[in-house]
Formats: C-alpha cells, structure tokens, sequence
C-alpha cells in the first residue's frame, strides 16, 4: 500500500489520488486501508516520509558534522518526486485539521524527542552547542529551511546548500 501510493503520487499528484486507486494497485480494498490508516493523508505521510534508517539521528561525535548528516537527509527526504508531489496537500490539510497535524507529529516524537536531544546534550557538554537548543527547535529550523529552499529555489538545493546550510544553523545554536 505503501509503495502502491507513493507510485501513484507521481502519476497523479496530491489532489488526483483516490484511496480506491491505491487499493486497487496494491491489490487490496478501500476498508482495509482505512483499518489501518484514517485518512488518506495520514497514508501519504507514511508513505512518503517513511521513519527507519535515514531518520535515525547521526552520532559521530562531532555536532557539525552530525547536523551537516541531518540536513543533507532533510533535503533528500523533501526533494523526492513523492514528498514535491505530497507536500502542499499535506501542508493544507494539517492546517486545516489539528487533529492531523498532531498526530502526525507524534510520528516524529521519538526522533526529535529522544535522539536528538540526547545528541544536543552530548554536545552542550562538550560546549559545542547552547545548553538552551531544544530538539523541537532545531527540527523546526531544518525543516523550515528546507521547505524554504524547496519552494524558492529548488535548484539549488545541493551539496553547496547543504554546507551553506549547515555553517548558518550553526552559527545560530553554537556557543
């Protein structure tokens, strides 16, 4: 269903996608899809921000190097056809919808909640970082930007970006 959506995505964009199609492509039923998710946009929000090995928070012991990972796997993650074609439809119905929006918030919670904010105390004891950066704030910031870029300049959103990025966040939640 997954991959039946992400699929479909590409071909239809955001408003075409019709549960009836991914349940049609994955070979399954529209009930059973909303067994398990209770909308279709809590199923593009799976389906194309996946949480597994890319979303787990790097630890090299250096915090620059460690937030330079972070927003190189933000951008790949934003930048994919799926998540260009998912974004503004997710953005509005999570406006339009608190409910949503927390929850699909707390699929995050354990990413931004635990790993990163052990990474900023390790690196707030070793005076790297602000003892006053949280978690929820330096996501923000990397999401943030990203979408920024992604919606002014797409083009430009690589490598170079990636170090430009990086040096000004950390210029920001250093000490």
């Amino acid at each position: 269903m997954l991959r039946a959506t992400v699929e479909l995505l590409a071909e239809t964009g955001y408003p075409g996608l019709l549960v009836s199609a991914i349940a049609d492509r994955a070979g399954t039923s529209k009930p059973a899809i909303y067994r398990r998710w209770p909308s279709k946009a809590h199923l593009v929000h799976e389906a194309v921000f996946p949480i597994g090995a890319a979303t787990q928070i790097p630890d090299t012991g250096s915090l620059p190097e460690d937030l330079r990972e972070m927003v190189r796997r933000s951008m790949v993650f934003l930048t994919t056809p799926a998540a260009r074609a998912a974004l503004p439809g997710l953005v509005g119905e999570m406006a339009a919808d608190p409910t949503l929006h927390a929850k699909l918030l707390e699929r995050f919670a354990g990413v931004i909640g635990g790993g990163l904010a052990e990474l900023l105390d390790r690196a707030a004891r070793r005076a790297e970082v602000r003892a006053d950066v949280t978690a929820a704030e330096l996501t923000e910031a990397i999401a943030g930007i990203t979408l920024i870029g992604l919606l002014t300049r797409p083009a430009e959103l690589n490598d170079v970006w990636v170090d430009r990025t990086t040096t000004l966040l950390l210029k920001g939640i250093s000490v």
